[in-house]
This record gives structure tokens, sequence and C-alpha cells, in this order.
């Protein structure tokens, strides 16, 4: 059940709202039980027998976490590292069986010369994000001590539909104390309208923008694919369309799993702040999927010792953090070089930073400065989604080597040619999708302008929650039009 679908949007979302409301006044209990039971409903639409790996996996993690918590005190350490170390193991292990397994096994029989078979394993959606977040709930536990106790709101926190398939990766803190709250389960105008403004506009984002140059990204890697390289337009434009697709896909999502969250009041993390405006690679990192970022450095980059042991242990902590957050967006060695790649991008601009220790104050910063450095990051993060989107290495040096102009061009360009595909309406997209992202306000800074006027203003909190259904409605009706619902991408992940 896709969100950008007429069976979510007029059946699934409009019965779970009405009865959390209704539920809400009677009993907010009733009521967060009810989007529980709704968000697993929502999981188990996709894969029905992936319901019990997901509910055994909460029953799981928040024993765990009350055999850590009972354990918290200084003289019962010890039990609760046990416990901890229990947790992880079998998360990890749990993943890295339906994530990674067969990937470790073609790769040994590549090694070894065996043939050894495992059979087709399929990947459930939504593991490594509910994985990663009850990794959190576990290490914080131990750390911390967290003091959440009802099953109710932790397997909600860990179930909530909007974010369950494809993110935010979510704390604990962040969330569970909203569940507690009684203005939570009280309808909010405010919060309606600006919840399905930010929803439309997310749906926007996916349906017109990112399908809309999906076709050009896909003509090129899949021609590359097959083993036919790209000329330098081709490759250049398809290089670009994916880095768009990704963007406004993800991005999208992100925004609608925003507006749905907020419609039940509930304020989920942001996860993208204008990152293609990015004037270095660290910065890229502070503004693209931030959540996964914040994970990354809190629970890996941190524990291996972060920048506390030197700059060389802080530049090894920094690739392998990265290696291993390129793992986990796929079993693949091009998803692992990517990784590699934004490691080996983030020690050189670590190291320049340590060497031109004031180039990222805002005074020693000339616009050239800046605009140099936007436009090596830049760079640096297409060549980088090449890898990201290449079904293998032979793809990506194909679309690499016509980036570089190693390829003839052709008058017609035949990749996009022999599909009726324009390479000039091409190029104006990508224009349009280069100001929207550089230059006009994120939805992050739309949501949260448009909240506080509706909040000085809640009278038109009726026309803004009409027009905004009147938006989404169209763009649905011409989603439904396409031969086929393209899914999120991060959907795979």
């Amino acid at each position: 059940m896709l969100f950008t679908t007429g069976q979510f949007a007029l059946l699934y979302l409009p019965v779970v709202l009405a009865a959390f409301f209704a539920l809400g006044r009677v009993s907010p209990g009733a009521a967060a039980a009810w989007l529980f039971l709704a968000s697993v409903f929502f999981y188990g639409y996709w894969a029905p027998t992936f319901i019990i790996l997901l509910l055994g996996s909460i029953i799981w993690n928040y024993g765990i976490g009350r055999r850590i918590a009972a354990h918290a005190r200084p003289s019962g350490q010890p039990a609760a590292k046990r416990w901890l170390i229990l947790g992880i193991a079998v998360d990890l292990g749990l993943l890295g069986y339906f994530k990674y397994a067969n990937f470790f096994v073609n790769n040994f029989n590549a090694l070894s010369g065996l043939d050894w078979q495992i059979g087709n394993i399929v990947l459930p959606i939504g593991i490594s994000f509910f994985t990663f977040t009850q990794i959190a709930f576990l290490a914080d536990a131990y750390q911390k001590g967290t003091r959440e106790y009802q099953f109710i709101h932790y397997g909600l926190f860990v179930t909530y539909f909007p974010h369950l398939i494809a993110g935010p990766v979510l704390h604990h803190a962040q969330m569970m104390p909203q569940f507690r709250e009684a203005a939570t389960y009280r309808i909010n105008p405010v919060n309606l309208a600006a919840g399905l403004f930010i929803f439309a506009l997310g749906l926007g984002k996916k349906i017109i923008l990112a399908d809309g140059i999906s076709p050009y990204a896909d003509a090129v890697f899949n021609a590359a694919e097959n083993g036919t390289p790209p000329d330098l337009l081709e490759a250049w434009i398809g290089a670009l369309a994916y880095t768009f697709q990704l963007y406004f896909d993800f991005s999208g999502y992100s925004d609608m799993a925003v507006g749905l969250s907020w419609l039940f009041n509930v304020r989920l993390p942001y996860n993208f702040n204008s990152p293609y405006r990015a004037g270095n690679i660290t910065e890229f990192w502070r503004r693209w999927h931030m959540t996964l970022s914040s994970f990354l450095r809190d629970y890996l980059y941190i524990p291996l010792g972060g920048n506390r042991h030197g700059p060389f242990r802080r530049y090894i902590n920094l690739a392998a953090t990265m290696v291993l957050g390129g793992l986990w967006h796929g079993a693949s060695w091009t998803f692992v070089f990517w990784g590699a790649l934004h490691g080996i991008y983030l020690v050189i601009n670590h190291g320049f930073q340590a060497i031109f220790p004031h180039s990222s104050g805002a005074n020693a910063l000339s616009i050239l400065y800046r605009f140099l450095g936007w436009l090596i990051t830049i760079i640096s993060v297409v060549i980088a989604w090449v890898f990201f989107r290449a079904a293998d290495f032979s793809t990506a040096w194909h679309v690499l080597n016509g980036m570089t102009g190693s390829v003839p061009c052709t008058e017609t360009h035949a990749i996009l040619f022999n599909l009726g595909l324009d390479w000039q309406r091409g190029i104006t997209f990508l224009v349009g999708l280069a100001t929207l992202s550089l230059f006009l306000p994120n939805s992050n800074r739309i949501g949260e302008a448009l909240r506080q006027w509706l909040e000085r203003q809640p009278g038109h909190a009726p026309l803004i929650a009409g027009c905004a259904l009147i938006l989404a409605s169209f763009l649905i009706l011409i989603n439904s039009t396409r031969d086929s619902v393209s899914a999120f991408i991060y959907f795979n992940f």
C-alpha cells in the first residue's frame, strides 16, 4: 500500500485517522493500541508472513530492554551488558540473514570455488529501519536507563506506519513521550491543515518530479548495464537525472511521512535540509538523510572512538563508519564502494579543514571560495551516486567513461532517442529541478512557516486543508492513470 495510491489516501488513511480520534476521546490507550494495530496491518499488507518477524522483533527487543533497565544500577552493569550484547547480536543476526546471507555466500563461493546454496531469501520491507531503531533503544537502555515500560507505546514507536517502511530512523526519546501526551489524541485543525499540505507537497515531489525525471536515469543506466556506453551528454543527463530523482523521491517520502504524522499530532524528525546546497561534504552529510547520519554518528562513529584518539584514528573511524553505512543500504559491492568514496571525501575534507582551520569560517569565505566548495562537493556527490545506482561496477564504469567524454557523441544521442526521450527536454527538466533544490525554500521551512501562520490565523485552516486535499486528489488521479505505480527507491533498503 503506497502513500501515492487512492487505496491508501481514500480508504486506509481516513478510516485510521477517524477511528484514532474517536477512540482518543474515550481512551488514549485504546487510540494508541488502534494505531499500533493499524500500523501492523499497513506493514502486513505488503507481506503478511513478515508480520510474525516484525512482532517477534518487537517482543524480543522490548523484553531485552526491560532486562537491561532492570540491571541499570552500577552493581548490575555486567548483567546489563550481557543482555545488551545478546539483544544486539540477535538483531544483527536477523538483519544479516535476510539482507546479507546471499551476498556473503556468493562471495565465499567466488573465492573458494564452492557452490553453496541457501535458496532465495526475500528481504522484508523496512527491516533495516526497524532494526536500527530498536538497536538504538537497547543501547540507550544500557547507557541512560530508558524508562518507557508500556508495551503499546513501544510497539507503536517501532511500527508507526508513516516511518516504518523507509524511515526516518527514529529515536525513542523523540517519539514515545508524544504517545503519552493527552493532546496527541485530540483533533488539532492546525496540524491537520499543515499536515495535509506537506503531504501533498511530498506527493508532488514523488509523482511529478522524481517519477518525471526517472525515465532519463533508467534509460542511461539500463543501457550501460546491457553493455551500451552512453556518450558525454547522455551520461551526464543520466547521472544528474538520478541525482535529482533520488533526492525528490526520498525527500518526497520523508515529507509525506512528516505530513501524515502531523495529522496524528506527532512530530517526526526532518530527514533533509537542502543537501545539494552544501558547501562541503561534511555539510552535505549534515543535510542528507539526517536521521541515518545521526544514528551512524551516535551508535557507530562515537563508539569506535570518534575524534578522541588523534587525527589518524579519527579518519579511520570516519572511513569505517561510511563503509558500513554503504553496506547498510544494500548487499552489494557498489554500495560498499559508494560508502568508501564518501569516507574518502570526508577524510579529505577534514584534513583540508585541519590544514586551513579558518576556511570554514563565515568571514574567511569569499563568494568564489564558497562556489568552488559547492561545485567540488556536488560533482563528488554525483560521481558517487553513479555507483549507488549502478547494478554493478561494469555499469558504473560505462557511465563514468561517458561522463569523461571517452565515448564519441552521436547526433541523435541514440540511447535517449530510441526510447522517445528528448535530450533538450531532459536538460530543461534538470535545470528546473536544480533551481528548486538550490534556490527555493525547502519543505521544512515551508511547513514550519505554515504552522506558525495557521496558529496565528486558525480560521484559515479549513481553506488550506481543502486546497491540500484537492491537490493531493489530483496528483493521485494522475498517478492512477499510469501503466504502473513506482515504489519509493528507499523501500529497497
